[in-house]
């Protein structure tokens, strides 16, 4: 059986299989930063395999979750009972979403920011060898928040460790600490995520920790995809309800001579020169 390199560091399968078996059967996977940031950004890659025989989502938690924000029910509890509550919660959502299954893999905040850190790099690289997934979702680079960044760029050194043919097909930075909608519509990917919103609300809803802290991540989360699929066409109807948005890093991810730093300024200069055009036209 595979195991994880930290202590804490746990498998979840919700149907019981073999954890080999799990991920050996995964089609489309999660790496994240947080408990919840699975169910906020990778929404399309959970709701494309639920119910399904033939797909199956596995998902990825780099962190141990002390840090997390606290009130109500959850005020007085230590970072020791945070971590366990966030693993609890995590295991809900893999069980209500039919996730192939779910690994917390217990670093700090700290180790998952640090350069340094290659045993991260390296768990990481082995969890995709085993799985192999067709679709890798995990945090975009423009994010602000520094662990999503640290993580993202992990994912993507994980994945240039391999050899081409056991790298994703597809490598998506997705929508967390900061909207995508400012990418030009060329330069989106667009994740229709309609299907199933009781399903998309549930595995968000029980990381009650989160949202008794004051953040109600599942209301800002529909918000979101809605507003994304309103404002996705001005000449249009909306042919989606909900959408999320992703930036293509799978350039990135099978190049391995591409700065990371460079990629994500390219789209910012698009949207500069956009801008400017669009100005230009009506001046």
């Amino acid at each position: 059986m595979h195991k994880l390199n930290k202590k804490g560091a746990e498998f979840f399968i919700p149907d019981g299989k073999p954890i080999e078996k799990a991920l050996a059967r995964t089609t489309h996977m999660a790496i994240a930063a947080h408990q919840d940031d699975i169910e906020i950004m990778a929404c399309h890659g959970i709701l494309q395999c639920f119910g399904k025989d033939d797909q199956w989502f596995f998902g990825v938690v780099t962190t141990d979750g002390a840090g997390s924000p606290r009130d109500d029910l959850y005020k007085d509890y230590t970072n020791e009972e945070m971590k366990e509550i966030r693993k609890k919660e995590q295991k809900k959502s893999a069980y209500v979403g039919e996730y192939s299954g779910v690994a917390m893999l217990s670093y700090t905040s700290g180790e998952i920011k640090d350069p340094s850190n290659e045993e991260a790099v390296n768990e990481l690289a082995e969890l995709i060898r085993l799985a192999q997934p067709e679709i890798l979702y995990t945090h975009n680079l423009a994010d602000k928040h520094d662990t999503h960044v640290g993580a993202v760029v992990k994912v993507i050194k994980a994945i240039r460790s391999l050899p081409q043919d056991l790298r994703p097909r597809k490598v998506y930075g997705c929508e967390v600490w900061r909207n995508l909608d400012w990418l030009n519509d060329e330069d989106k990917v667009v994740m229709d995520v309609s299907s199933h919103p009781n399903i998309a609300q549930a595995v968000l809803e029980v990381h009650d920790s989160q949202i008794c802290g004051g953040k109600r991540y599942d209301l800002a989360a529909q918000g979101r995809r809605l507003a994304n699929a309103t404002y996705a066409e001005s000449h249009g109807v909306d042919t989606s309800s909900a959408i999320n948005y992703a930036m293509d890093l799978t350039p990135l991810a099978l190049d391995d001579h591409l700065d990371m730093a460079a990629y994500v300024v390219n789209y910012i200069e698009s949207f500069k020169n956009d801008v400017k055009s669009r100005i230009s036209k009506v001046l």
